[in-house]
C-alpha cells in the first residue's frame, strides 16, 4: 500500500486550478457540450455528461448554465461542434505529457499545441506515444491522520479498485472512471469528505523533477493549460515546490 508522496504536490495542483477557474467555466461547458452530444441529454443514462455535470457544481456553475450547455449538446439550442483530440509529446528530460483538447479549428490546435512543446523544451510525439503510460480513472485524495482501517474498508466496500498510504500519511482511493460520482458519494456518507477528487489520466509511475528542471517543466505545462481548446494536462512529472 506504500506509494508516492502526493499531499503537497496535489494541493499545489488545486491551488493553481483555482486559480484558474475562470476558464475552469470555459472547459467544463465545453465538456458538458460534447458529452450530451455523443450520449444524449439524459444525466442518468449518460455516464460521462453525468460526471461533467458533477464536477460543473463542485464548481458552483449557476443551473441554467449547466442545462443550456446540454441543450447546445443535444441540438435542442444552436452551438459549435466541437472535435476531440489528444496530443501526446515529451517535456522535460523526456517527461511524458498528454493533451487532451475540443476544438473548433484543428488546424489552429495543432499548431498552438506544438508552439507551446517547441518553445519550452518539449516536443510533439506521435499517437500513442506516452498513453500506454497513463490509466483511465477516479482519483479521490484524504489528509493525513484519515483513519486507514475505516476508509479501506469503505472504499473496498463500495468497489474501489485501490486504496493506496502514501509517504505523507495521506490516502489516495483510486476508482473505475464511471463508478467514480457513486463511490464517491458512498464515502461521504461514511464520513469521508476527499480534499481533491476528479476522474484523470493517472500515470502509472512517475519521475520528480526539482530545481531549474521543475521551473522548465512547470512552465511548459502552465503554457499548454493556457491554451484556450485544451481540455486537460496529464504528465509523469511531478514537481517539487
Amino acid at each position: 500500500m506504500a506509494g508516492h508522496s502526493k499531499w503537497a504536490n496535489i494541493k499545489h495542483k488545486k491551488a493553481a486550478a483555482d486559480a484558474k477557474r475562470g476558464k475552469v467555466f470555459t472547459r467544463l461547458i465545453k465538456e458538458i457540450t460534447v458529452a450530451a452530444r455523443m450520449g444524449g441529454g439524459d444525466v442518468g443514462s449518460n455516464p460521462r455528461l453525468r460526471l461533467a455535470v458533477e464536477k460543473a457544481y463542485d464548481q458552483n456553475m449557476p443551473k441554467d448554465t449547466i442545462e443550456r450547455a446540454i441543450k447546445r449538446g443535444s441540438g435542442d439550442l444552436e452551438g459549435v461542434n466541437y472535435e476531440e483530440i489528444r496530443y501526446e509529446g515529451y517535456g522535460i528530460n523526456g517527461a511524458a505529457v498528454m493533451v487532451d483538447c475540443l476544438t473548433d479549428n484543428r488546424t489552429r490546435t495543432v499548431a498552438d499545441v506544438r508552439h507551446a512543446f517547441t518553445k519550452h523544451g518539449g516536443n510533439l510525439g506521435t499517437d500513442g506515444s506516452v498513453s500506454f503510460l497513463f490509466v483511465h480513472c477516479g482519483q479521490m485524495l484524504f489528509p493525513p491522520g484519515t483513519d486507514e482501517d475505516r476508509l479501506m474498508e469503505a472504499a473496498l466496500e463500495a468497489g474501489a479498485d485501490d486504496v493506496l498510504h502514501h509517504e505523507d500519511d495521506s490516502f489516495e482511493v483510486v476508482t473505475p472512471p464511471y463508478d467514480f460520482s457513486a463511490i464517491r458519494q458512498v464515502l461521504e456518507k461514511s464520513g469521508f469528505k476527499a480534499e481533491f477528487a476528479e476522474v484523470t489520466m493517472k500515470p502509472q509511475n512517475e519521475v520528480e523533477f526539482s530545481g531549474d528542471e521543475a521551473v522548465r517543466m512547470q512552465k511548459l505545462i502552465d503554457a499548454l493549460e493556457y491554451l484556450d481548446d485544451v481540455q486537460a494536462v496529464y504528465t509523469t512529472a511531478v514537481l517539487s515546490e
